[in-house]
Order: C-alpha cells, then sequence, then structure tokens
C-alpha cells in the first residue's frame, strides 16, 4: 500500500491547503488505496530531512521508494495509472506539460501575490504582484477556451495541479476568468477530491482532539 506521510497538526489557516491533498486526490482518482504518515510540523527530525532535504511535505513511499513534491509525486501515481494519464505519447505530453506548467508557470505568480497578501500584509506588493498574476490567468483563460479540461477531453493529473493552484486565487476573491471559475467548480466537485479534502480535515480535526486530550 502507498503510504502518504503529512504534518501531525497544522493551524486551522492552511488546512485543506496542505500540499499533501494533492497526492490524496490522485489516489482517489486512480482508486490507488494508501495509508497516512505523518512527521512533527515542529521539531523536525533527522529522518524527516533524510527523506525530504527542506523538511516539508507531502512524501510517498511506494515499497522501498520514497519520492518528495507534490508534483513529482503525482507524476509517479499518473504513471500507475490511466486515469490519470493516457498512454499514447502526445496524451502523456499534454498532461506532463500541463502540470509542469502549473508549478512553473501559473504558481509562482499565484504564491508572489499571496505571501504579499496574506503573510506579509504588504499591500503595495501584492498591488504589483497583481497585474502579472492576472496577465497569467488571462493566458490560461485564453488556453482554456473551448475545453472542459486543461490536457484533452478528459480530467488527468494534470488538472489536480492546476486546479489546486487556481482554487487559492479562487479563495481569495481575484479569479475573475469565467473559464477559469467554471474549470476550478468542476473539478473541485469531483468526489474524488471532496473526499480527500474532507479526509485532510478530519485528520487535523483528529489531531486537535488528540493534542487536548494530552493536556
Amino acid at each position: 500500500m502507498l503510504t502518504i506521510t503529512t504534518y501531525d497538526w497544522v493551524p486551522k489557516f492552511p488546512r485543506g491547503w496542505v500540499r499533501d491533498l494533492r497526492v490524496r486526490w490522485a489516489c482517489e482518482e486512480a482508486g490507488l488505496p494508501y495509508r497516512i504518515d505523518t512527521v512533527p510540523v515542529k521539531d523536525r527530525t533527522p529522518e524527516h530531512l533524510a527523506r525530504q532535504p527542506f523538511h516539508q511535505v507531502p512524501m510517498l513511499r511506494d515499497g522501498e521508494l520514497s519520492i518528495f513534491e507534490s508534483g513529482a509525486i503525482v507524476l509517479h501515481l499518473a504513471e500507475k495509472s490511466e486515469a490519470l494519464m493516457p498512454r499514447d505519447p502526445p496524451g502523456r505530453a499534454a498532461v506532463q506539460q500541463w502540470l509542469i506548467a502549473a508549478l512553473n508557470s501559473v504558481e509562482p505568480w499565484v504564491l508572489r501575490w499571496v505571501v504579499a497578501r496574506m503573510f506579509d500584509k504588504d499591500e503595495a506588493a501584492a498591488a504589483r504582484a497583481l497585474p502579472l498574476l492576472e496577465q497569467r490567468l488571462g493566458q490560461l483563460e485564453a488556453a482554456m477556451a473551448g475545453r472542459d479540461w486543461i490536457a484533452g477531453e478528459r480530467f488527468t493529473a494534470a488538472d489536480i495541479l492546476m486546479a489546486d493552484v487556481l482554487r487559492l486565487v479562487e479563495a481569495q476573491g481575484a479569479l475573475s476568468q469565467p473559464a477559469l471559475q467554471a474549470y476550478v467548480a468542476r473539478a473541485t466537485a469531483r468526489p474524488a477530491f471532496r473526499k480527500a479534502h474532507a479526509a485532510q480535515l478530519a485528520h487535523f480535526e483528529a489531531a486537535d482532539a488528540a493534542r487536548a486530550a494530552a493536556e
């Protein structure tokens, strides 16, 4: 069975956004059974560092194989299931390019704006970042014209990454592009997303209960 490693606990505000969600979602779409393991969010351990040099999550263990980075993990899972990536070369290439585009061409602009606005509370920096983000979203809106899914006619691993990146913009009220709004709504209405999202929330709520019982 696959083992997904996430944090043992996080504060309330990042719940539903910790990136083990992407891996859970991929497993649910593909029907791949998995279990959850944890590492401490505080007092990071040498064992964690040995598996992930930045002390981050998620991590995946698949037999003797250990992988970190959500994009690399989702690609690994896509190789295991045609539900996540077609087997024909053009289909595979489309999924791979759009999955990487979500991480390299879209997410950095999203995070630059989100960090300035939410964490640094720097309205000037957020205002400077917003036009660049809107430009990239406009380009993506044009690419989505006439499509339901980013890499072709059906849902794939690329949609897991792209929709997860975009829903952060939507949550901040800045996703104004109609095709992208509809795209995020379609993706997050999928039963696999809802199950994965609910499971992550339940995981951290159980951690709250355990911490309260230990006090």
